[in-house]
């Protein structure tokens, strides 16, 4: 048995092995210190003085109200983006009734169910 070929391979591992482990080493360190450079320039959180507030009345509660649907005529092809009104930029008309839509109660609220609930 010739042992010549497996004590070449051993040896050459011996030496390839810690090379790599000092090529790591050194781009771990590399990578760290690129990191720490990029969090130097970028501007600092804000301080307690700078961060929002609430106004002083207290928090702004949630306003709803009702709008009309706009009437749409028949067409042959699709509307495009420009040609709708704009949702809640003052295009829409405000309903002359704003009382809340309460439950149906004889619906289970699928669609196209038709059961009793």
């Amino acid at each position: 048995m010739d042992t010549t070929q497996w004590n070449l391979a051993v040896g050459t591992t011996a030496i390839i092995m810690p090379i790599i482990g000092v090529f790591l080493v050194a781009a771990l360190i590399s990578a760290f210190v690129f990191g720490r450079r990029l969090r130097a320039r970028q501007p600092a959180p804000p301080t307690p003085d700078e961060q929002p507030r609430l106004p002083e009345g207290g928090p702004v509660g949630e306003e709803r109200e009702r709008r009309e649907p706009d009437e749409m005529e028949p067409r042959e092809a699709r509307l495009t983006p420009h040609e709708l009104n704009g949702g809640g930029t003052g295009n829409d008309r405000r309903s002359s009734s704003q009382k809340e839509r309460k439950w149906d109660e004889n619906s289970s609220g699928g669609f196209g169910s038709g059961g009793f609930g």
